[in-house]
């Protein structure tokens, strides 16, 4: 009997608390200094701060990548797509295409390890919204040379101008 009467005492003083807490914040909701979160970042026009190592969408120099694939190989969800053409009078490749598909990547930074040039990063851009799953399909090669070379964060207005170009904007660092 006094077990059953201690396990309603922690049941009414766990619901209790839980209560407590739940009204703690509704009443922080209430604060008229707190402001909305666009209040605050400005979002969109003003990115949000993240944490030094945060892994967002991919940054990529178009002009260092040797097409080596090892980035592609070691990807667990193959969302890289490598297109590469032999270069002709020449050794190595040259880039016809390097896309992401981010409906399937992970974000797990597994491709940035195993690059010998160091020609792709995780950025810090959090937000790459799109109406389609085509919008999620990224090719760094048809994207502006500011943003495909890395020294531009990558961004939906981008993602969806690149659609349009017919054909790449560089094919690599032996062209």
């Amino acid at each position: 009997m006094l077990d059953w009467l201690l396990n309603i005492r922690n049941a009414v003083w766990t619901v209790g608390h839980g209560l407590f807490v739940t009204l703690r914040y509704w009443l922080i909701t209430y604060k008229s200094d707190r402001g909305t979160f666009t209040e605050i970042f400005e979002y969109p026009e003003k990115p949000v701060p993240v944490a030094a190592r945060y892994r967002g969408f991919h940054r990529y120099d178009l002009t260092t990548c040797i097409s080596c694939d090892q980035c592609a190989k070691a990807c667990p969800v193959d969302c890289i797509y490598i297109g590469k053409e032999r270069v002709e009078g020449g050794k190595g490749f040259k880039i016809t295409g390097f896309a992401i598909d981010y409906s399937k990547c992970m974000f797990c930074a597994l491709c940035v390890e195993p690059c010998p040039v160091d020609c792709i990063f995780m950025g810090a851009t959090h937000d790459l919204s799109c109406y389609s799953r085509d919008g999620c399909i990224v090719d760094f090669s048809r994207l502006p040379l500011e943003i495909a070379w890395g020294k531009a964060t990558l961004n939906p207005t981008a993602v969806s101008e690149s659609k349009v170009i017919a054909e790449p904007v560089h094919g690599g660092p032996n062209q």
